[in-house]
């Protein structure tokens, strides 16, 4: 029987974090560590459809955390199904071995080919509030989860409340499954170190804090899945990392004031919305790259928006055509809008705070077209998200150099690996063991 792989991603870990991580650190004992060289942009859906697929977004096809679907002119914000995805998955591939798969809340999971999957899957009602609930597979499998550990504590997993608990709520059912039907690969996902990293800055005390309480949390998943998967092998992944920021941009903003963005009024709802069907140009926002989609795909004003952005404070690349490299797919933007590291994007495309969309002041992912890390700062007093974006100390999805990290107890990690290499990584282990 093949030895089992478990495969932890934990966004925002660096390697200078291991000195005060030693649960994690000792998965490294008799095997190996190194730098991970993270493809841009470093991400959440694009970097794990990168370790997924062990392929790059121009053919895998998740270029961002979320999708402008052109033909409808709707934007689609952390809802997709796995069926986005337009490679094979490792689930896909290590099946075809014969081998039994599990998936804890990576994106995009919904729908995949795992034989065993947990992700939130809230029920929103026609009020706008929302039933705690998570899609899983078996379908009948979160009842049992619920039965023993309670709802996902959504409110944990993102926004002013965010905290160890969903972290902790993750491990607890992953291990729960492990002992329950043994999966030969187990991808679990932990997002505890993204949140104090971004609202203070990753290297501010409460992100460090949050670093010794996974480190906690980990030395109980460590131990129990030890046990239940018989000593399985370990690959423990950064995802990508977050790095100090002291500036936000608009570019939208910037698109409107040249004329290029159009707002529009909503029947019960207040306040300026973008226009996306009749916009020349506007950026769907994502962290430190936008896409800038361009009506017909019109030559001349995708040659317009990349003059306009050439010297503007905070952007530091702008890509078009073939120049997006790793982004050159048709579900990109015209045009790339990649940040300084020290700078961040922000989605606003209004001027006057009071004509703000409803949404915008609200904990919201969903119908913002773009990210919004500001909902981290939601103020209790107000009971609403402020509209001021410098309050983020932390951002991501340029790469950064030698700081992320990737782990692995099976054996030799050799040079600078990229998520490619991961994913050979995974399907050589199997094929040895």
């Amino acid at each position: 029987m093949s030895k089992k792989l478990v495969f932890l991603t934990v966004p925002g870990l660096r390697r200078n974090d291991l000195s005060q991580m030693p649960n994690l650190s000792r998965l490294a004992d008799g095997g190996s560590v190194a730098r991970v060289d993270h493809a841009f942009p470093a991400v959440t859906w694009p970097s794990q459809a990168n370790l997924l697929t062990g392929k790059p977004p121009t053919e895998h096809g998740v270029v961002a955390n979320g999708f402008f679907w052109r033909d409808n002119h709707k934007v689609e914000m952390w809802t997709a199904w796995n069926e986005v995805i337009q490679q094979p998955q490792l689930w896909d591939l290590l099946r075809e071995k014969g081998l039994k798969t599990a998936a804890w809340f990576p994106m995009l999971s919904k729908g995949c080919g795992a034989d065993y999957v947990c992700m939130p899957a809230p029920i929103h009602k026609p009020d706008g509030s929302e039933e705690l609930w998570c899609h899983t597979k078996p379908q009948q499998y979160y009842g049992t989860l619920l039965e023993k550990y309670g709802h996902f504590p959504l409110q944990h997993f993102w926004g002013p409340l965010a905290n160890i608990k969903s972290s902790q709520w993750i491990a607890d059912s992953a291990m729960d499954c492990a002992r329950e039907f043994g999966p030969d690969f187990f991808y679990i996902y932990l997002p505890h170190l993204d949140y104090a990293a971004q609202k203070f800055g990753p290297d501010s005390e409460q992100a460090m804090q949050a670093v010794v309480e996974l480190d906690g949390l980990l030395g109980g998943l460590i131990d129990e899945m030890n046990q239940s998967l018989g000593d399985p092998a370990w690959i423990v992944h950064s995802e990508y990392v977050i790095s100090s920021v002291d500036h936000v941009s608009y570019p939208n903003r910037i698109l409107r004031s040249a004329g290029l963005l159009q707002v529009c009024e909503k029947v019960d709802q207040p306040g300026e919305h973008l226009d996306f069907e009749n916009s020349p140009a506007w950026a769907l926002v994502d962290h430190q790259f936008s896409h800038v989609f361009v009506k017909d795909r019109d030559p001349t004003v995708i040659e317009a928006v990349g003059s306009l952005f050439k010297d503007v404070e905070g952007i530091d690349n702008v890509l078009s055509g073939s120049e997006r490299g790793s982004l050159n797919h048709e579900r990109s933007g015209d045009v790339v809008l990649v940040s300084t590291p020290n700078s961040w994007q922000a989605y606003y495309w209004w001027t006057d705070d009071t004509l703000a969309p409803s949404f915008a002041r609200s904990v919201d992912i969903h119908r913002k077209p773009g990210y919004d890390p500001v909902e981290l700062c939601f103020d209790m007093a107000t009971k609403s998200v402020p509209l001021d974006a410098s309050v983020i100390k932390g951002s991501h999805g340029v790469p950064q150099g030698d700081q992320g990290v990737v782990l692995f107890s099976g054996g030799e990690l050799e040079g600078v690996v990229t998520e490619p290499s991961i994913f050979e990584t995974v399907m050589q282990y199997f094929d040895r063991n």
